[in-house]
């Protein structure tokens, strides 16, 4: 199996991943949330608040996957942020009466939706390539006491 970094890379730069990742999970959901709660009041056309809300949860979802899993490959993260977002957004074909209470709730409506759209799932495709160019960025830029012996290591 590939780690997510280079054979030189330690223990702390996955806790400083994750912590990042973590730090920017928490800012996407801000972002969601007020886009959802201020979007149309500001103007914003309903596709964008619609379809940035769903951008959105999904790089939220790859982040927190990261935080989680901060050992793993970009592309293992990303392949499975894509599958939770597919089986999250295929669970809305399922209709049960506690499922459909749930999601009359804003927190069910915020966490699994309520309609099944093949748009949302691009998407999702869209945001978790946003989390991917993020975390990528973030892995790329020099780590804090680095020197310039672990930049020509790199």
């Amino acid at each position: 199996m590939t780690s997510a970094f280079p054979d030189h890379t330690s223990r702390p730069d996955a806790r400083r991943r994750a912590a990042f990742a973590l730090v920017v999970a928490f800012v996407v959901i801000a972002l969601g949330l007020a886009l959802r709660f201020y979007g149309l009041g500001l103007g914003l056309p309903a596709f964008v608040v619609k379809y940035g809300g769903s951008i959105l949860w999904a790089t939220m979802v790859y982040m927190l996957l990261v935080a989680l899993l901060p050992l793993r490959s970009w592309r293992q993260i990303g392949g499975l942020a894509l599958a939770v977002a597919v089986i999250v957004e295929a669970s809305r074909l399922i209709h049960t009466p506690w499922l459909d209470s749930f999601r009359l709730t804003l927190a069910g409506a915020l966490l699994l939706g309520r309609i099944f759209s093949l748009w949302n799932i691009a998407a999702y495709a869209i945001g978790i390539l946003i989390g991917i160019a993020i975390d990528r960025i973030a892995l790329r830029s020099p780590r804090p006491n680095s020197t310039a012996k672990d930049a020509a290591n790199s």
